[in-house]
Protein backbone atom coordinates (compact mmCIF):
# COMPACT_ATOMS: atom_id res chain seq x y z
CA UNK A 1 0.00 0.00 0.00
CA UNK A 2 1.65 3.49 -1.02
CA UNK A 3 2.00 6.29 1.32
CA UNK A 4 -0.76 8.61 -0.42
CA UNK A 5 -3.24 5.57 0.48
CA UNK A 6 -2.34 5.49 3.73
CA UNK A 7 -2.39 9.12 4.62
CA UNK A 8 -5.74 9.19 2.29
CA UNK A 9 -8.60 9.10 5.09
CA UNK A 10 -10.92 5.88 4.76
CA UNK A 11 -14.63 7.29 3.94
CA UNK A 12 -17.52 4.97 4.31
CA UNK A 13 -20.73 4.74 2.52
CA UNK A 14 -23.89 6.20 3.87
CA UNK A 15 -26.03 3.69 4.74
CA UNK A 16 -29.38 3.33 2.35
CA UNK A 17 -31.90 5.39 3.79
CA UNK A 18 -35.67 4.04 3.78
CA UNK A 19 -37.91 5.81 1.25
CA UNK A 20 -39.78 8.19 3.33
CA UNK A 21 -43.62 9.05 2.86
CA UNK A 22 -44.36 12.92 3.07
CA UNK A 23 -47.47 14.98 2.96
CA UNK A 24 -47.88 18.07 0.74
CA UNK A 25 -45.73 19.59 3.85
CA UNK A 26 -43.06 17.53 3.90
CA UNK A 27 -44.19 16.24 6.89
CA UNK A 28 -43.25 12.47 7.51
CA UNK A 29 -46.19 10.11 7.55
CA UNK A 30 -46.18 7.19 9.64
CA UNK A 31 -46.91 3.78 7.86
CA UNK A 32 -49.76 2.98 10.13
CA UNK A 33 -51.53 6.56 9.14
CA UNK A 34 -51.02 5.62 5.79
CA UNK A 35 -53.07 2.64 5.82
CA UNK A 36 -55.60 4.11 7.58
CA UNK A 37 -56.22 6.66 4.89
CA UNK A 38 -56.27 4.58 2.41
CA UNK A 39 -58.50 2.25 4.71
CA UNK A 40 -60.85 5.22 5.10
CA UNK A 41 -61.27 5.69 1.19
CA UNK A 42 -61.68 2.97 0.72
CA UNK A 43 -64.51 2.27 2.79
CA UNK A 44 -65.77 5.96 1.52
CA UNK A 45 -65.56 4.56 -2.05
CA UNK A 46 -67.44 1.92 -1.45
CA UNK A 47 -70.36 3.49 0.15
CA UNK A 48 -70.44 6.21 -2.47
CA UNK A 49 -69.75 4.51 -5.89
CA UNK A 50 -71.05 1.40 -4.29
CA UNK A 51 -74.75 1.64 -5.04
CA UNK A 52 -74.29 3.56 -8.41
CA UNK A 53 -72.23 -0.05 -9.56
CA UNK A 54 -74.90 -1.69 -8.33
CA UNK A 55 -77.49 -0.46 -10.09
CA UNK A 56 -75.29 -0.38 -13.40
CA UNK A 57 -75.26 -4.22 -13.04
CA UNK A 58 -78.87 -4.94 -12.44
CA UNK A 59 -79.62 -2.41 -15.55
CA UNK A 60 -77.56 -4.82 -17.64
CA UNK A 61 -79.32 -8.18 -16.10
CA UNK A 62 -81.79 -10.18 -18.31
CA UNK A 63 -85.08 -11.12 -17.24
CA UNK A 64 -83.60 -14.73 -16.82
CA UNK A 65 -81.37 -13.63 -14.05
CA UNK A 66 -82.23 -13.63 -9.95
CA UNK A 67 -81.49 -9.93 -9.09
CA UNK A 68 -82.13 -11.28 -5.51
CA UNK A 69 -80.38 -14.08 -5.05
CA UNK A 70 -78.38 -14.54 -1.58
CA UNK A 71 -75.36 -14.47 -2.22
CA UNK A 72 -75.94 -11.70 -4.59
CA UNK A 73 -74.56 -11.89 -7.89
CA UNK A 74 -72.26 -8.74 -8.63
CA UNK A 75 -71.81 -9.21 -12.39
CA UNK A 76 -74.66 -10.35 -14.31
CA UNK A 77 -74.16 -13.54 -16.21
CA UNK A 78 -75.65 -12.52 -19.59
CA UNK A 79 -75.43 -8.74 -19.70
CA UNK A 80 -77.91 -6.99 -22.12
CA UNK A 81 -79.02 -3.69 -23.09
CA UNK A 82 -82.64 -4.78 -23.37
CA UNK A 83 -83.71 -2.86 -20.14
CA UNK A 84 -82.65 0.70 -21.73
CA UNK A 85 -84.61 -0.40 -24.88
CA UNK A 86 -87.61 -0.92 -22.87
CA UNK A 87 -87.49 2.44 -21.03
CA UNK A 88 -87.78 4.21 -24.20
CA UNK A 89 -90.59 1.96 -25.05
CA UNK A 90 -92.55 2.85 -21.86
CA UNK A 91 -91.64 6.59 -21.70
CA UNK A 92 -90.53 8.85 -23.79
CA UNK A 93 -87.35 9.15 -22.09
CA UNK A 94 -85.70 11.45 -24.69
CA UNK A 95 -88.34 13.86 -24.38
CA UNK A 96 -88.18 14.30 -20.94
CA UNK A 97 -84.25 13.85 -20.88
CA UNK A 98 -84.37 17.26 -23.26
CA UNK A 99 -86.82 19.50 -21.21
CA UNK A 100 -84.35 18.55 -18.40
CA UNK A 101 -81.39 19.89 -20.42
CA UNK A 102 -82.68 23.19 -21.47
CA UNK A 103 -83.90 23.66 -17.19
CA UNK A 104 -80.17 22.88 -16.66
CA UNK A 105 -78.38 24.69 -19.12
CA UNK A 106 -80.65 27.80 -18.25
CA UNK A 107 -80.30 27.20 -14.33
CA UNK A 108 -76.38 26.71 -15.50
CA UNK A 109 -76.13 30.08 -17.29
CA UNK A 110 -78.06 32.17 -14.77
CA UNK A 111 -76.11 30.87 -12.15
CA UNK A 112 -72.69 31.62 -13.31
CA UNK A 113 -73.90 35.10 -14.86
CA UNK A 114 -75.65 36.19 -11.71
CA UNK A 115 -73.58 34.63 -9.12
CA UNK A 116 -70.46 35.92 -10.29
CA UNK A 117 -71.93 39.61 -10.80
CA UNK A 118 -73.16 39.27 -7.06
CA UNK A 119 -70.33 37.91 -5.82
CA UNK A 120 -67.65 40.40 -7.40
CA UNK A 121 -70.28 43.52 -6.28
CA UNK A 122 -70.49 41.90 -2.50
CA UNK A 123 -66.60 41.21 -2.59
CA UNK A 124 -65.00 44.38 -4.66
CA UNK A 125 -67.47 47.04 -4.85
CA UNK A 126 -67.58 49.90 -2.04
CA UNK A 127 -71.31 50.95 -0.97
CA UNK A 128 -73.52 51.02 2.14
CA UNK A 129 -75.42 48.12 3.35
CA UNK A 130 -72.76 45.27 1.64
CA UNK A 131 -72.60 43.55 4.83
CA UNK A 132 -75.81 43.69 5.41
CA UNK A 133 -76.22 42.56 1.77
CA UNK A 134 -73.84 39.25 2.40
CA UNK A 135 -75.79 38.13 5.61
CA UNK A 136 -79.35 38.29 3.53
CA UNK A 137 -77.44 35.81 1.47
CA UNK A 138 -75.94 33.77 3.86
CA UNK A 139 -79.53 33.74 6.27
CA UNK A 140 -81.28 32.78 2.60
CA UNK A 141 -79.55 29.76 2.74
CA UNK A 142 -80.71 28.77 6.02
CA UNK A 143 -84.40 28.83 4.85
CA UNK A 144 -85.45 25.15 3.24
CA UNK A 145 -86.94 25.07 0.53
CA UNK A 146 -90.46 23.18 1.94
CA UNK A 147 -90.79 26.43 3.74
CA UNK A 148 -91.19 28.91 0.88
CA UNK A 149 -92.44 25.96 -2.18
CA UNK A 150 -96.12 27.18 -1.84
CA UNK A 151 -95.10 31.05 -1.73
CA UNK A 152 -92.93 30.23 -5.22
CA UNK A 153 -96.41 28.08 -6.64
CA UNK A 154 -98.19 31.27 -6.00
CA UNK A 155 -95.78 33.95 -7.11
CA UNK A 156 -95.69 31.89 -10.65
CA UNK A 157 -99.19 31.53 -10.80
CA UNK A 158 -99.45 35.14 -10.86
CA UNK A 159 -96.70 36.03 -13.63
CA UNK A 160 -98.74 33.15 -15.43
CA UNK A 161 -95.90 30.42 -15.90
CA UNK A 162 -97.45 27.56 -13.86
CA UNK A 163 -96.76 24.55 -16.35
CA UNK A 164 -94.20 26.12 -17.72
CA UNK A 165 -90.55 25.58 -18.15
CA UNK A 166 -89.29 29.12 -17.00
CA UNK A 167 -91.22 28.58 -14.19
CA UNK A 168 -89.27 25.88 -13.38
CA UNK A 169 -86.06 27.79 -13.87
CA UNK A 170 -87.01 31.02 -12.56
CA UNK A 171 -86.73 30.11 -8.78
CA UNK A 172 -83.26 28.44 -9.13
CA UNK A 173 -81.92 31.49 -11.35
CA UNK A 174 -79.35 32.46 -8.67
CA UNK A 175 -78.65 30.19 -5.33
CA UNK A 176 -77.55 31.82 -2.34
CA UNK A 177 -74.60 29.27 -2.16
CA UNK A 178 -73.53 30.49 -5.62
CA UNK A 179 -72.82 34.13 -4.51
CA UNK A 180 -71.04 32.90 -1.93
CA UNK A 181 -68.67 30.65 -3.67
CA UNK A 182 -67.89 33.91 -6.11
CA UNK A 183 -67.81 36.39 -3.43
CA UNK A 184 -65.30 33.61 -1.59
CA UNK A 185 -63.02 33.84 -4.35
CA UNK A 186 -63.05 37.16 -5.78
CA UNK A 187 -62.02 38.25 -2.14
CA UNK A 188 -58.99 36.17 -2.65
CA UNK A 189 -57.44 38.22 -5.49
CA UNK A 190 -54.86 40.59 -4.46
CA UNK A 191 -56.28 44.46 -4.48
CA UNK A 192 -52.93 45.23 -6.22
CA UNK A 193 -53.99 43.91 -9.71
CA UNK A 194 -57.09 45.95 -10.26
CA UNK A 195 -55.96 48.92 -8.59
CA UNK A 196 -52.81 48.77 -11.27
CA UNK A 197 -55.71 48.35 -13.71
CA UNK A 198 -57.44 51.12 -12.28
CA UNK A 199 -54.38 53.27 -12.76
CA UNK A 200 -54.24 52.53 -16.45
CA UNK A 201 -58.01 53.75 -17.04
CA UNK A 202 -59.84 50.75 -16.56
CA UNK A 203 -63.61 50.81 -15.73
CA UNK A 204 -65.41 48.62 -13.45
CA UNK A 205 -66.61 46.23 -16.57
CA UNK A 206 -63.06 46.01 -17.69
CA UNK A 207 -61.57 44.85 -14.35
CA UNK A 208 -64.49 42.66 -13.61
CA UNK A 209 -64.16 40.60 -17.25
CA UNK A 210 -60.61 40.95 -17.89
CA UNK A 211 -58.78 40.55 -14.84
CA UNK A 212 -61.73 39.15 -11.97
CA UNK A 213 -63.23 36.69 -14.06
CA UNK A 214 -60.37 34.91 -15.99
CA UNK A 215 -59.14 34.19 -12.41
CA UNK A 216 -61.70 32.58 -10.63
CA UNK A 217 -62.49 30.25 -13.27
CA UNK A 218 -62.11 26.96 -10.92
CA UNK A 219 -64.84 28.60 -8.92
CA UNK A 220 -67.09 29.05 -11.78
CA UNK A 221 -66.45 25.66 -13.12
CA UNK A 222 -68.17 23.98 -9.58
CA UNK A 223 -70.86 26.61 -10.04
CA UNK A 224 -71.95 25.53 -13.12
CA UNK A 225 -71.47 21.79 -11.93
CA UNK A 226 -73.34 22.58 -8.47
CA UNK A 227 -76.29 24.69 -11.08
CA UNK A 228 -76.32 21.77 -13.11
CA UNK A 229 -76.92 18.53 -10.81
CA UNK A 230 -79.20 20.81 -8.43
CA UNK A 231 -81.46 21.36 -11.34
CA UNK A 232 -81.11 17.61 -13.15
CA UNK A 233 -81.98 16.17 -9.85
CA UNK A 234 -84.35 18.07 -8.95
CA UNK A 235 -88.16 16.34 -8.34
CA UNK A 236 -90.00 18.17 -6.25
CA UNK A 237 -90.77 21.86 -7.42
CA UNK A 238 -90.99 20.08 -11.23
CA UNK A 239 -93.84 18.02 -10.01
CA UNK A 240 -95.49 20.81 -8.25
CA UNK A 241 -95.51 23.74 -10.91
CA UNK A 242 -96.24 20.97 -14.26
CA UNK A 243 -99.00 19.52 -15.10
CA UNK A 244 -98.12 18.57 -19.00
CA UNK A 245 -96.86 15.65 -19.25
CA UNK A 246 -95.03 16.80 -22.24
CA UNK A 247 -93.41 19.44 -20.60
CA UNK A 248 -92.25 16.54 -17.77
CA UNK A 249 -88.35 17.01 -16.49
CA UNK A 250 -86.20 13.18 -16.57
CA UNK A 251 -86.76 12.88 -13.06
CA UNK A 252 -90.50 13.05 -12.78
CA UNK A 253 -91.05 11.01 -15.93
CA UNK A 254 -89.16 8.13 -14.18
CA UNK A 255 -91.40 8.05 -11.56
CA UNK A 256 -93.96 6.33 -14.44
CA UNK A 257 -91.18 3.31 -14.63
CA UNK A 258 -92.87 2.47 -10.92
CA UNK A 259 -96.01 0.09 -11.57
CA UNK A 260 -98.38 0.17 -9.23
CA UNK A 261 -98.55 -3.20 -7.92
CA UNK A 262 -94.80 -4.21 -8.72
CA UNK A 263 -91.75 -2.60 -9.65
CA UNK A 264 -89.46 -4.01 -12.70
CA UNK A 265 -85.88 -3.62 -11.03
CA UNK A 266 -84.34 -4.05 -13.32
CA UNK A 267 -86.49 -1.24 -15.79
CA UNK A 268 -85.92 1.64 -12.70
CA UNK A 269 -82.21 0.52 -12.70
CA UNK A 270 -81.84 1.07 -16.73
CA UNK A 271 -83.89 4.60 -16.30
CA UNK A 272 -81.41 5.59 -12.91
CA UNK A 273 -78.47 5.25 -14.81
CA UNK A 274 -79.81 7.19 -17.95
CA UNK A 275 -80.33 10.15 -15.78
CA UNK A 276 -77.21 10.26 -13.94
CA UNK A 277 -74.89 9.87 -17.12
CA UNK A 278 -75.42 13.33 -18.06
CA UNK A 279 -74.07 14.14 -14.48
CA UNK A 280 -70.79 12.32 -14.55
CA UNK A 281 -69.77 13.41 -18.24
CA UNK A 282 -70.29 16.46 -17.07
CA UNK A 283 -67.73 16.64 -14.23
CA UNK A 284 -65.53 14.61 -16.30
CA UNK A 285 -65.28 17.54 -18.45
CA UNK A 286 -65.07 19.95 -15.67
CA UNK A 287 -62.73 17.90 -12.90
CA UNK A 288 -59.51 19.42 -13.83
CA UNK A 289 -61.46 22.93 -12.87
CA UNK A 290 -63.17 22.01 -9.63
CA UNK A 291 -60.05 20.63 -7.78
CA UNK A 292 -58.55 23.82 -7.85
CA UNK A 293 -59.56 24.51 -4.44
CA UNK A 294 -58.18 27.44 -2.25
CA UNK A 295 -55.78 28.17 -4.97
CA UNK A 296 -58.42 30.11 -6.69
CA UNK A 297 -57.30 33.16 -7.79
CA UNK A 298 -53.91 33.17 -6.81
CA UNK A 299 -51.23 35.27 -8.60
CA UNK A 300 -49.35 33.45 -11.30
CA UNK A 301 -45.76 34.14 -11.68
Amino acid sequence: MSVLEKARPRTERPAAREPRVTDEHGRRVRVWELVLRYTLLLVVLALTVGPFLWQLSTSLKGPTEDIFSSPPKFLPGHPTLHNYARVADTIPVWDYALNSLKVAAANVVTNCVGSALAGYALARLRYRGRRVATLVFILAMLVPVEGIIIAQFTTMRELGLNNTLVGVVLPGCIGAMNVLLMRNAFLNLPYEIEEAAYVDGANVWQRFLRIALPSVRGTVAVVAIFAFMGAWDDFLWPLIVLSDPSKFTLTIGLNYLHGTFANDERLVAAGTVIAVAPLIALFACLQRYFFRGVGEGAVKG
